[in-house]
């Protein structure tokens, strides 16, 4: 099927229908990766309102949203806290068992839970989710096991991308609400 973005497998778009939640990392997702450091240690990161618009959307469709990162920072705990994230997980070297431990919490079955990265300690919580997704400047492994790989880079409209998606197989997309925050 042709969407807004590109083509997309028609068994990506039936998978997509069933999502309950999406679950996403942060580096390299939200953002390009990159991490500012200051001289007195202040830690910087650049996140796209695109991405914003898509996290507010989703969630107003229905669609749980949460994030698992191996890092710890106060910046991506107050960004996700403006977008109304509800399930923060950070300093998660071991993705796998906090994903887990998250959907029993929710008692989401994994096959219905979307799952974003872009590295390779992605990869477990990927291959173990009914929709595992690379974004387009993944780590080459991701992008040859993920069921879809997105269009846009990390931390440039990917998570948008995403988002729209999700929506777009559950016939919510026109009907979109959020604020480009």
């Amino acid at each position: 099927m042709n969407t807004l973005y590109g083509e997309v497998a028609a068994q990506i778009m039936t998978k997509g229908k069933q999502i309950k939640l999406l679950v996403c990392d942060v580096d390299g997702v939200f953002s390009d990766g990159r991490i500012y450091l200051g001289n007195d240690g202040e830690e910087l990161k650049a996140f796209h309102t695109k991405d914003g618009f898509g996290i507010k959307a989703l969630g107003n469709s229905g669609v749980e949203v949460a994030i698992i990162t191996g890092r710890k920072s106060k910046i991506v705990a107050k960004r996700m806290q403006a977008l109304n994230v509800k399930h923060i997980i950070q300093g998660q070297e071991d993705k796998l068992p906090a994903l887990i431990a998250l959907a029993n919490q929710l008692d989401i079955a994994l096959t219905d839970i979307a799952y974003v990265g872009d590295d390779i300690p992605d990869l477990p919580c990927i291959l173990n989710v009914g929709l595992g997704i690379a974004v387009h400047d993944a780590h080459p492994l991701l992008i040859a096991k993920a069921n879809y790989c997105t269009y846009t880079r990390g931390g440039f409209g990917a998570v948008r991308e995403i988002c729209d998606l999700i929506m777009l197989c559950q016939n919510t997309l026109d009907n979109a609400t959020g604020a480009s925050i």
